[in-house]
Order: C-alpha cells, then sequence, then structure tokens
C-alpha cells in the first residue's frame, strides 16, 4: 500500500472511530456498556467471519503459530477499547472523550515506535519532541472546563 492510500485508510479508520463510539454509546445507554461490548464484538466477528471465509486470506490464518504470542493480545485490548471508548463517550461526549483517547493513543504511538516494537523504528527529535507538545497542549485546550 502506498503512503498517500495509507493515510486515507487510517483517516478513515479514525472518522469511522468517532462514529463507531458515538453508536456504541448510544447502545450502551440502552443495554449497558459490557453488553453493549458483546454485541458490537459478535457482529464484528460474524462478519469477519463471512469475510474470511467468501474472499481471500482464510487460509493464512494457519500462520497464527508463526507470529509472537503476545501479538494475539489485540483480541483482549479490543475489549477494552470499545468498552472504553463506548464508556467515555457516553458519559463525556464525541469530541472530549475522542480527545483525551487520541491523546493517549498518539502518546503510547510514539512511544511504541521509539522502542520499535512494530517494526518501524523512528527516531526521537527535537521536532517531534515540539510536536508532542503541541499535541498535548491542544488537547487540554479542548478537554479543559
Amino acid at each position: 500500500m502506498r503512503p498517500l492510500m495509507a493515510y486515507l485508510v487510517a483517516a478513515l479508520a479514525g472518522s469511522t472511530m468517532a462514529v463507531q463510539g458515538a453508536f456504541n454509546a448510544i447502545l450502551g445507554n440502552r443495554v449497558g456498556s459490557f453488553q453493549a461490548s458483546f454485541i458490537v464484538h459478535v457482529i464484528g466477528t460474524v462478519l469477519l467471519g463471512m469475510i474470511l471465509l467468501l474472499g481471500p486470506g482464510y487460509a493464512s490464518l494457519g500462520k497464527i503459530k508463526e507470529g509472537p504470542w503476545y501479538a494475539l493480545l489485540g483480541g483482549p485490548l479490543n475489549v477494552l477499547i470499545i468498552w472504553g471508548v463506548l464508556s467515555s463517550v457516553g458519559r463525556l461526549g464525541v469530541a472530549p472523550a475522542t480527545t483525551a483517547i487520541l491523546f493517549a493513543q498518539i502518546s503510547t504511538a510514539l512511544l511504541l515506535d521509539l522502542a520499535g516494537l512494530a517494526g518501524a523504528r523512528i527516531s526521537f527529535t527535537p521536532l517531534k519532541a515540539l510536536g508532542a507538545a503541541l499535541f498535548g497542549l491542544g488537547a487540554w485546550l479542548l478537554l479543559r472546563q
């Protein structure tokens, strides 16, 4: 995937996360946060199962043993993500919750990239430090009452 397309896909994911958070919060307010998280995961699992059965990629599931064990922690972490988003959006609103989520996400992502955990290792430069600080200031300005 070309870098521009990867940025567009990332932007699409970010936009849909905000919409998903709103929808999940609505569901969570009706049925409860853990119940809503369960419903969302069941629907997502069924949809992904259908895509895998009908599309390419089903055979590559056998390669699951080739990766490190901790790569499988994405599943349990997704449960925490869905529950955390729908719980916080329902209480704070979409913009404040998303701001807090993005601040924590970008801070953690920066640390992971500095450590090279996902494969791409970045160097920490003064410009990146300034960008992180400005992002933190922007988040603070958006979140302050």
